[in-house]
């Protein structure tokens, strides 16, 4: 295995503290060290959404070690892709990178509860993503 990672993913919501979080961590768990993974917010929260940390512990998956922070313009240019949640146009503009927008709700002041379906929907576009890059390394 190559020690260059095969793309680099920046995942920026407005606190850093819930959606950003959580697709990063299902991209580590899922793709390892092949993906190099950051996450950024445009208004960092002091603290990892609680609910946020425990829904993904129910799929054996550690956030809680995370902390948020800042959106800042070195990370976005150090990406290849950059995938928004909510953040607006608070996210620079760089010619040559790829950016999507996931629609995902927000889940600040959510319990677990609530939680867990955007955690799934956040997962499933996780695994499309991994596909997206892998394909693009096969071609």
């Amino acid at each position: 295995m190559s020690s260059t990672p095969l793309a680099s993913v920046l995942f920026v919501c407005v606190h850093n503290a819930g959606r950003s979080q959580m697709a990063a961590g299902f991209l580590t768990h899922l793709a390892g060290d092949r993906i190099e993974v950051r996450s950024a917010g445009s208004i960092p929260a002091d603290q990892v959404n609680p609910a946020a940390v425990e829904a993904m512990k129910e799929v054996g998956v550690d956030i809680s070690g995370q902390q948020p922070k800042v959106l800042t313009t070195e990370a976005v240019q150090a990406s290849d892709y950059v995938i928004t949640m909510g953040c607006g146009d608070a996210c620079p503009i760089f010619p040559g990178k790829k950016y999507l927008d996931w629609a995902l709700e927000d889940p600040a002041g959510k319990g677990v509860e609530s939680v867990r379906p955007i955690r799934d929907e956040i997962k499933t576009r996780i695994e499309g993503l991994i596909a997206e890059i892998d394909a693009t390394q096969e071609a």
